[in-house]
């Protein structure tokens, strides 16, 4: 026969298990930010996993304190460096991705254009006037 205190314990594990349920949905969710966050960037997510570090309270974009996940990933440039990185989370909502100092590289855009010297450019346009 049930008891009050089973049927607590029951609903105490049946709340506890839906908490780690929503816990891991909410992970992979940071994950495919961070993935989507690096392939903008063109930098490689390293172990393709985000670990939780914390839950804390933090203020958002308005000034109220939520509660937030705060998860741990590492990434690479180059193939030889880790660099870490963490991803706040305020339930299903990012509030920031947050990168170490990395190095890369600046990549200069191809003229397109030809060079045009103005002492000549000044000939082509003043024989025009006269």
């Amino acid at each position: 026969m049930l008891t009050l205190g089973n049927i607590f314990v029951l609903m105490l594990l049946a709340t506890a298990g839906a908490w780690l349920w929503h816990s891991h949905g909410l992970r992979e969710r940071a994950l495919e930010r961070v993935k989507q966050h690096c392939a903008k960037l063109d930098i490689e997510l390293l172990d393709g996993n985000v670990a939780l570090r914390r839950i804390t309270f933090k203020r958002d974009n308005e000034g109220r304190k939520r509660l937030a996940r705060v998860y741990n990933f590492e990434f690479t440039v180059t193939g030889e460096q880790r660099h870490p990185g963490t991803i706040t989370m305020f339930g299903a909502h990012t509030a920031q991705i947050e990168l170490a100092p990395y190095p890369f590289e600046i990549k200069n855009p191809k003229p397109t254009a030809e060079i045009i010297q103005l002492a000549e450019w000044r000939q082509e346009h003043n024989k025009w006037k006269q």
